[in-house]
């Protein structure tokens, strides 16, 4: 069970478990927005919501950042873990430009691969190979990719998310 986080104007910042919320709820660092009630948490002090969403009592300052952080996590998440190749599912990232052939990391050069594509393409060009793209890579967008820790939508925090 996660919670999001939302700093003190509504804006997302994380995603953390829902029992490091219920610490900042108790010690008055956060408020509950939205909680589960079919899943109440049992403890000594007594029986408490389980947070879904919760947002800070302070404001606080947060870095600009120039885009979304190159992982290899969020090309799978970007590609929904399906191969450019191929089309079947996909556990690795495959450099589309070979960096032996001075391709770089960058979201427009990695996707989603499947291993058997993978070995298969080695450090070949799509050219060479006949092969082509299903999609063409880009850098994602939008608020949910900029929260740390969001790996799954979840329905519940949509109107929190927004952008």
């Amino acid at each position: 069970m996660r919670t999001l986080v939302l700093n003190a104007g509504y804006e997302p910042l994380a995603v953390v478990s829902y029992r490091r919320a219920l610490v900042l709820v108790m010690t008055g660092k956060a408020n509950i927005l939205a909680h589960e009630a079919d899943h109440p948490v049992f403890g000594i002090s007594g029986l408490w919501d389980r947070p879904s969403v919760i947002i800070l009592s302070r404001y606080v300052r947060v870095p600009m950042t120039s885009g979304v952080p190159l992982t290899r996590r969020g090309v799978l998440r970007r590609d929904n873990h399906r191969c450019a190749y191929c089309g079947k599912a996909a556990n690795t990232i495959d450099h589309v430009q070979p960096k032996s052939r001075g391709g770089s990391d960058s979201w427009e050069n990695l996707v989603a691969c499947c291993v058997r594509c993978n070995n298969q393409k080695a450090d070949h060009t799509l050219r060479e190979l006949g092969w082509s793209l299903s999609v063409q890579p880009r850098q994602p967008h939008g608020t949910a990719w900029l929260v740390r820790g969001i790996d799954r939508d979840v329905p519940a925090w949509n109107e929190y998310l927004a952008a």
